[in-house]
């Protein structure tokens, strides 16, 4: 759920300024079996961009603290409501880390920073695409990059917040950057190997999910392989912060 910062923004501060009065309503926290079942990645986002648009009052550290309660014992945060799901959700984990890494940057936050720390040991102990109990792939889109991010997770997200919190250069990043390597293309760029959504044309609506007014680049198949700049861009920073590319 990364949507790029021009699309979110509007509707985050609209959500923020108008219904923040009947927030407690809205973010009241449903538990189940002891664990906090909240799609997390929402506030995530509201808080990360809050933290970069510089939004610096009592609702930024109230959804702060709301995200560091929700977080579950594994260090991550899930919605699933079935009583047996007991595991955090790569998909809803990872923008709150990043949004409390922020968050934590930027006031100093102690109870933040050891949130990130938490959630960051979570991927790292699956090498940021991998089973813990069995070392498989937990699921093959996770190994294919795709810009935006949107909510879905992808080992080069993983890495740019492992970047961000500077985990980056432990060894359990290791797989993950020599997996990211392997996708680079003869002209040096990289490629969007997915799509999670279809640009709207001019006279349509956003009615359904999955539809912007943004095209963001090629997406490659197994035939064709075409670079994403946008996916570049991610790729090589996450590649020059792992001291990969000078």
């Amino acid at each position: 759920m990364d949507t790029p910062l021009a699309l979110t923004v509007p509707l985050t501060l609209k959500a923020l300024s108008v219904s923040w009065p009947i927030a407690a309503l809205h973010l009241k926290a449903r538990v189940i079996q002891g664990r906090t079942r909240r799609c997390a990645s929402k506030e995530g986002n509201a808080l990360l961009y809050m933290v970069r648009l510089g939004f610096l009052d009592e609702r930024r550290d109230e959804l702060a603290e709301r995200l560091i309660g929700w977080q579950w014992p594994d260090g991550g945060w899930n919605c699933d409501r079935r009583p047996e799901a007991f595991h955090s959700s790569f998909h809803e984990s990872l923008i709150p880390m990043r949004a409390l890494n922020a968050y934590a940057q930027s006031t100093g936050g102690r109870r933040a920073r050891a949130a990130v720390k938490k959630a960051g040991e979570m991927f790292l102990e699956r090498r940021l695409f991998r089973r813990k109990t069995t070392g498989e792939v937990i699921r093959q889109s996770f190994v294919m990059t795709h810009y935006p991010y949107f909510w879905r997770y992808n080992f080069l997200h993983g890495l740019r917040t492992m970047a961000e919190a500077g985990l980056i250069n432990d060894p359990r990043c290791g797989e993950a950057l020599d997996l990211l390597e392997s996708k680079q293309l003869p002209d040096g760029g990289f490629p969007a190997e997915r799509q999670y959504y279809r640009v709207i044309r001019s006279k349509e609506r956003m009615r359904v999910g999955g539809t912007i007014m943004v095209d963001w680049g090629p997406t490659s198949t197994d035939l064709h392989k075409r670079s994403n700049d946008f996916v570049t861009a991610e790729a090589l920073a996450v590649l020059k912060a792992a001291g990969r590319f000078n």
